[in-house]
């Protein structure tokens, strides 16, 4: 057997070069600690990152750079500078072979209900304020609750459960309560009327890199590379070797050969599911037997050549149509215009849900190609003939599920994680926590400050902090 080779000891030894990872190494080298990052895939950003097929760039998820953390905005702004851009936001909800503004509209959403529909809107609101549900425990009683049961089956649960692949009612109600706090069919109505009260994820302009939000993340590797540490790419994790309640080593591999290397701290961006399995030796059994109950939703992303300068002025649609299966399109040009070399074009983004290893998810890239021709067309966008070319990109993990059981098991894992002292775990996937990429980025800033001697509870971390941009509503 060829002998394993060995990068010897670092100080921190960070798992994943998405936010959060990247933002831990950042903080690191600026205090003097000089890790090593460590990314499977062959480039930084994770679900954040910017994939380029002939010269045509293709956000993986789509993400706006807005926050009300002044930790995070001053690091974005100095990473980036002049090529961090205003944009104004623009987006929209396909339902019932309508688009509807989003952020609500009067005319518009009167206008496509319809007097008759909108009456009985209000009178299924009114009848769930005065009849309320006995518990908010699932999605469906919160949601109702709010937006009474007519809009919901109508508007929200199509596209909450194509996003999902479950049932309303075995979704928590955390999902809701975390991503979505404080909207209503109330307040929806009242900023109609009086703009105020407008939900923090609906701001009317955020920031954007001129080249894709990947572009913020290869900012954030030339700046640590730049200041002494190291981000090794194609660098996939196979175990981490601990002795006791410490992780002394890190088996991975690079160039087809397994690499070890000491560290005396880890910080992982890892889906939980992922590093208890490669934990060795490996954690009691109830706590494996919970990593395999966690769930996550995948994503596809075909992208798509378009032979037309314009298509719609939205940064995105939503679609909320059960008819069709795509659940949202992306438009980059309407990002930054740099992002599609050729003006005389327009590329997409068809954003498809489903789950790692299912049929969908096995679907051949021509046939994802085709389908995703087929709804353009059923959605009045775009003609098959329009387009050019299309290219796939799979994104496993992409989501953690928020179903009836995950907080039991999600309990059990903390508590043994808590019990490996040089071992924290950050940001979505690590904290099996649907936050968006600035509270990614506070938890990597807050677990670089235990590092260097203070106590921040990352489980506790308070949520109203994060401001988030979901493929939700």
């Amino acid at each position: 057997m060829e002998p394993m080779e060995s990068l010897g000891d670092c100080p921190v030894i960070v798992v994943g070069a998405g936010p959060a990872g990247l933002t831990a190494a950042y903080e690191l080298v600026k205090k003097g600690v000089y890790p090593l990052v460590l990314e499977k895939r062959d480039r930084v950003g994770g679900l954040a990152r910017t994939e380029v097929h002939r010269g045509f760039r293709f956000d993986i998820g789509g993400h706006r750079f807005f926050t009300y953390l002044r930790e995070v905005q001053k690091l974005w702004e100095e990473m980036l500078q002049e090529d961090l851009l205003w944009v104004k936001r623009r987006s929209q909800i396909f339902h019932g072979g309508r688009f509807f503004n989003y952020p609500l509209e009067l005319i518009n959403t009167l206008k496509n209900l319809g007097a008759i529909e909108s009456l009985k809107i209000l009178s299924s609101y009114f009848k769930a304020q005065w009849f309320p549900p006995s518990e908010e425990k699932t999605f469906e009683q919160w949601m109702i609750h709010r937006f009474g049961r007519r809009l919901f089956d109508q508007f929200f649960k199509p596209y909450t459960e194509k996003l999902w692949g479950l049932s309303c009612d075995q979704i928590q109600a955390d999902w809701a309560t975390q991503r979505i706090r404080g909207l209503s069919l109330f307040s929806a109505v009242k900023n109609i009327f009086l703009k105020t009260n407008q939900p923090k994820t609906l701001v009317s302009e955020f920031q954007f890199p001129v080249l894709g939000c990947g572009m913020m993340w290869e900012s954030f590797k030339s700046g640590i590379e730049k200041s002494g540490g190291r981000v090794q790419v194609d660098s996939e994790v196979l175990r981490l070797r601990r002795e006791g309640s410490l992780i002394r080593s890190i088996i991975f591999r690079q160039d087809g050969k397994e690499v070890k290397v000491s560290g005396e701290h880890v910080i992982s961006t890892m889906p939980l599911s992922e590093l208890l399995l490669r934990l060795d030796p490996l954690p009691p059994e109830e706590v494996i037997e919970s990593s395999h109950r966690l769930k996550y939703r995948a994503l596809i992303l075909v992208g798509l050549l378009i032979n037309r300068p314009f298509v719609f002025d939205d940064q995105w649609i939503y679609i909320h149509d059960s008819e069709a299966r795509v659940s949202r399109i992306q438009n980059y040009k309407n990002w930054s215009s740099a992002m599609v070399p050729d003006p005389s074009k327009t590329s997409l983004g068809m954003e498809f849900f489903c789950t790692e290893g299912d049929p969908f998810w096995k679907m051949s890239d021509e046939d994802l190609i085709r389908l995703s021709n087929q709804e353009l067309s059923h959605l009045g966008l775009v003609d098959r003939k329009e387009v050019h070319e299309g290219i796939v990109f799979r994104q496993p993990g992409a989501y953690p599920v928020y179903d009836l059981d995950y907080s039991r098991h999600l309990e059990v894992i903390q508590r043994y994680l808590r019990t490996l002292i040089n071992l924290q775990t950050i940001g979505r996937n690590g904290l099996h926590r649907y936050n968006n990429q600035d509270h990614s980025m506070l938890t990597a800033i807050s677990a670089v400050k235990n590092i260097l001697g203070e106590h921040h509870d990352l489980w506790k971390m308070n949520t109203e902090q994060t401001y988030h941009n979901a493929p939700a509503f």
